[in-house]
């Protein structure tokens, strides 16, 4: 049963601005192997971090909206924590898009 997802990754694009695109496609092409449909990317560009936990004070953020099953999750958080151009991700789930029904006409007398 497939389910919508979002997720956000932070890039760690120090010195690699130039080839952020095919490290994209290359992500993107990742959650497709392990099943999922991809049904938006947005590419947020680099922003600065509020505070620095860590060896980076900025990073390119990445939102991917998709569709697919709950244990697909699991097997990405461990792909992409072994990723070194990773640098954070988060995962949550979203409501399912509801159809909206037809607008009725109202008929002439």
């Amino acid at each position: 049963m497939n389910r919508r997802y979002e997720a956000l990754l932070v890039l760690n694009a120090q010195g690699k601005e130039d080839t952020i695109r095919e490290i994209i496609d290359r992500l993107e092409s990742e959650f497709q192997k392990e099943g999922a449909q991809i049904e938006q990317v947005q590419k947020m560009d680099r922003r600065q971090f509020s505070y620095v936990a860590g060896p980076l004070d900025s990073g390119y953020y990445v939102n991917l909206v998709f569709n697919a099953d709950p244990g697909v999750i699991a097997k990405l958080r461990a792909k992409f924590k072994l990723d070194p151009e990773v640098y954070r991700q988060n995962y949550e789930r979203l409501r399912q898009k509801k159809e909206k029904p037809a607008k009725k006409v109202a008929k002439r007398k």
